[in-house]
C-alpha cells in the first residue's frame, strides 16, 4: 500500500510503535499527531515488561538490550503483623518467589521508541485531534483548529481517552472500577537505608483494602529510582465522580470530566492526607518511609478503569493500546499490550490483503488478547483490592494458592501473540 496516507493520533509508546509498524509495512506517508507540546520523556514513571514478553518484542524489533533497564529475579510480599516493631522494618515476609522482569524508566522507553521512528514519519506536537469519521472514501480527522484533514487510514493510539475510540464504536467507554492507583517515584538516593532492599526484588506491601507494588527502575541519567505504585478505595470524604461526564473533581482540587488523572503536583489534599494515614497505620516502617519520602510534586493518582473496543476497528480506522483496550496495572503488562498490538497490526498489514480485511484480522486477535488482560485486571483488583483477604492469616503455602486462583489463567505479564514473529 505505497500510496496509503496513514494518521496516528497520539505519539506516546502505542503511537510510536504503531508507527514504525506501519512504515514497515510500506507505508511512508505517516503523520503522527500529538497533542501536548512539551516533551513527553520526562515521565519519569515505571514500566515492566516479563521476560518472556521482552523476547518476543525485541525478535519483532521492538525492543532491544541497548534500551536502559533493570532486571528483576525475585517478588517478596510483606505484611505488617501486630507486634512488628524496629526490629522489623520490612514487615513480615509472607512469600518469596521468581519474577522474572525487566523494568524500565518510561521517558527513556519512549525515546528509544521514538528514535526507532524513520525520520520521514511527519510527527506534530501541539496538534490535538477533536473528532475522527470515516466516510466511503476516506477517514477524516478534525484537529482543535477545526481543519479537517483525509487519510486513508487512521489509527488511533490516543490513550484511555481516546476520541477516535467514537468513531469506531458507539461503546467501550472506560468504566470505573470503585478504587484508585497513587503512584510515585524518585531518585534512590533520598533512602536513607536502601540497601535494606533487594535491588533485584519486586515488594508487594500488602494491607487491608489494598497493596502496594514497588521497584526500581532506571534513571534518566545517575542512578536507579524508586518507582511505587499503591492501589485502595479512595476517603468516603473524597468527591471523586468519575462514571459522570462533565463533573467537577471536588476532592481532587482539579476541574475536569471523567475520565482523568491527577497529575504531579496537583493531587488535593483529601487524597493527600489519606495516603499518609494509610501507611501510618497500616504500613511496615521501612516500605512506609519509602511513600512518605515522595514530594508533592512527583506524586500523582489514577482512577482505575476497565474497556475494550468490540469492535476495536472499521474499514479505515483501527484502535490500538489503551484505546483499544484498558486493563488494570495489576497484569503487570500496560506496555507489552500496546507493543504487541502494533506487532499483530503489522502482522495483519503485511499480509498484503484489502485494507478492511487486513484490519478486520488484526481486530481479531488484537481482542482477543486484549479481552484475557481485562479479565486478568478485573480478577486481580478483586483479589488485591476490593475482595482482599486477611493478609495476617496467610503463609506461604496459602498464598502461592491464592495467587494460583487470581491468575487462573496464567497471563500475569502478558500472554504470548498468537505467532511470535521473526526477529529483524
Amino acid at each position: 500500500m505505497p500510496g496509503t496516507r496513514v494518521a496516528v493520533v497520539g505519539g506516546s509508546i502505542a503511537g510510536c510503535a504503531a508507527a514504525l509498524a506501519l512504515h514497515r509495512t510500506g507505508h511512508h506517508d505517516i503523520t503522527v499527531h500529538e497533542r501536548t507540546t512539551g516533551e513527553l520523556s520526562a515521565r519519569g514513571v515505571g514500566v515492566a515488561v516479563h521476560e518472556g514478553r521482552y523476547r518476543e518484542l525485541a525478535a519483532a524489533g521492538y525492543l532491544d538490550p541497548a534500551m536502559a533497564h533493570l532486571r528483576l529475579h525475585g517478588r517478596h510480599w510483606y505484611v505488617r503483623a501486630p507486634g512488628d516493631g524496629p526490629a522489623d522494618p520490612l514487615g513480615r515476609r509472607i512469600r518469596t518467589e521468581a519474577f522474572d522482569f525487566r523494568t524500565y524508566n518510561w521517558g527513556p522507553l519512549w525515546r528509544g521508541l521514538r528514535a526507532r521512528v524513520p525520520g520521514t514519519v511527519r510527527f506534530r506536537t501541539g496538534s490535538a485531534v477533536t473528532a475522527a469519521a470515516e466516510t466511503p472514501d476516506a477517514a477524516l480527522l478534525t484537529t482543535a483548529g477545526g481543519a479537517v484533514e483525509p487519510y486513508d487510514l487512521i489509527v488511533g493510539a490516543d490513550g484511555y481517552r481516546s476520541v477516535v475510540r467514537a468513531a469506531v464504536g458507539p461503546g467501550g467507554r472506560p468504566a470505573y472500577a470503585g478504587y484508585l492507583a497513587w503512584r510515585g517515584a524518585y531518585p534512590e538516593e533520598r533512602l536513607p537505608d536502601a540497601a535494606r532492599w533487594d535491588p533485584a526484588a519486586a515488594a508487594y506491601v500488602v494491607f487491608p483494602g489494598g497493596h502496594v507494588v514497588l521497584y526500581r527502575i532506571p534513571g534518566e541519567r545517575g542512578g536507579p529510582r524508586v518507582n511505587w505504585v499503591l492501589y485502595t478505595a479512595p476517603p468516603a470524604d473524597a468527591d471523586l465522580p468519575f462514571s459522570a461526564p462533565a463533573a467537577g473533581f471536588a476532592g481532587l482540587d482539579l476541574p475536569g470530566s471523567a475520565p482523568s488523572s491527577v497529575p504531579p503536583g496537583r493531587v488535593g489534599t483529601v487524597l493527600r492526607e489519606h495516603l499518609a494515614a494509610l501507611t501510618a497505620e497500616h504500613f511496615p516502617p521501612f516500605w512506609r518511609q519509602v511513600i512518605d519520602l515522595t514530594e508533592p510534586g512527583e506524586l500523582f493518582v489514577q482512577p482505575m478503569y476497565d474497556a475494550i473496543a468490540s469492535p476495536g476497528a472499521t474499514g479505515r480506522i483501527a484502535l490500538i493500546g489503551d484505546a483499544a483496550t484498558v486493563a488494570r496495572p495489576h497484569t503487570g503488562a500496560g506496555a507489552v499490550k500496546a507493543l504487541q498490538d502494533a506487532t499483530l497490526l503489522e502482522s495483519a498489514l503485511r499480509d498484503g490483503g484489502a485494507l478492511p480485511d487486513a484490519l478486520r484480522a488484526y481486530d481479531s486477535a488484537r481482542e482477543s488478547l486484549g479481552r484475557t488482560m481485562v479479565d486478568l485486571g478485573r480478577s486481580l483488583g478483586a483479589a488485591l483490592v476490593t475482595g482482599a483477604p486477611d493478609w495476617r492469616t496467610l503463609d506461604d503455602a496459602a498464598l502461592a494458592a491464592w495467587w494460583r486462583g487470581a491468575d487462573a489463567a496464567g497471563a500475569f505479564g502478558g500472554q504470548r501473540t498468537p505467532e511470535e514473529p521473526e526477529a529483524r
